[in-house]
């Protein structure tokens, strides 16, 4: 499964990378908005993590623009910030709080592996 990671932080960038592929996930690290905007094009990911303060564009902006372009990749939100009040992250699949234990994102990104090998396969792989 392609991961695309949205992520400013390099320290993030590099525990995310570590953790994930050693999970078995090839990952595609993004910096900025735009540099996210190109390699969700180029690449085709399977999937998306991003934060949502990004330094050119704003994380709402983004997620708008990736939804209109595949609707059915599931995007998760890693936030340092609790944003359920905010309307502007409906659009996410879901949410977690950034943390150096990544098992919850790890859980999220497992079941969106599983809810797409469900579709591929029409037999569902949850038990």
């Amino acid at each position: 499964m392609k991961l695309l990671v949205v992520e400013s932080n390099i320290n993030i960038q590099r525990l995310y990378r570590e953790e994930l592929e050693e999970e078995g996930y090839d990952i595609i690290i993004a910096s900025t908005g735009r540099e996210a905007l190109d390699k969700f094009q180029t690449e085709e990911p399977d999937a998306v993590t991003m934060e949502i303060l990004l330094p050119d564009i704003a994380g709402a902006a983004l997620l708008r623009a990736l939804k209109e372009q595949r609707p059915y990749i599931p995007i998760l939100m890693s936030t340092a910030f609790d944003y359920t009040d905010d309307f502007s992250t409906l659009l996410f699949d879901t949410y977690v709080l950034k943390s150096s234990d990544l098992s919850e994102l790890k859980e999220n990104i497992k079941k969106f592996e599983m809810a797409r090998l469900d579709k591929r396969t029409g037999i569902s792989c949850v038990a």
